[in-house]
C-alpha cells in the first residue's frame, strides 16, 4: 500500500515531488526547509529556521498518522556545519526523551538558500 501525504499546514512541494509517502506502515518525508505553510522563507537565525522546519515536520507527520514520537530516523542537512550546536540545541527540544537515529551532513547549498533541511522516516500509528 502506497499513499501520498499532503497537508496545507506545511509548505507545498516546490517541484515534482510530494510532502511525503506512506509505504506499508512507514512514512518517508521529503526534506523540510524553513518555509511557512504559505511558502514564505523564515529570515531569522538558524534556531528560528530550525523551529520552522520542525513545525513543518510535525504537520506532515500528523497528516500521515505519525508523530515525532514515532520517528525512527532523521537526516539533517546544514549549509554550515559550524551551526551544528545551535541546530542540535533546538533539535533536542523536539527529541528530548525519545531520540531517533540521526545523520547530519553539511551540503554546499540548500533550496531557497535555507540554512537547514530535515527529513524523517517514521512508523505510522
Amino acid at each position: 500500500m502506497t499513499k501520498v501525504v499532503r497537508t496545507k499546514n506545511a509548505p507545498q512541494a516546490i517541484g515534482p515531488y510530494s510532502q511525503g509517502i506512506i509505504v506499508n506502515n512507514m512514512f518517508y518525508s521529503s526534506g523540510q526547509i524553513p518555509l511557512t505553510p504559505s511558502g514564505e522563507m523564515i529570515q531569522g537565525d538558524i534556531k528560528e529556521q530550525t523551529h520552522q522546519v520542525f513545525s513543518n515536520l510535525k504537520a506532515v507527520l500528523k497528516e500521515a498518522g505519525a508523530s515525532l514520537e514515532t520517528v525512527v530516523k532523521t537526516t539533517v542537512f546544514l549549509a554550515d556545519m559550524s551551526q551544528f550546536t545551535d541546530v542540535n540545541e533546538v533539535y533536542g527540544q523536539y527529541f528530548d526523551q525519545y531520540q531517533p537515529a540521526r545523520s547530519c551532513v553539511e551540503v554546499a547549498r540548500l533550496p531557497k538558500d535555507a540554512m537547514v533541511e530535515i527529513e524523517v522516516i517514521a512508523l505510522v500509528k
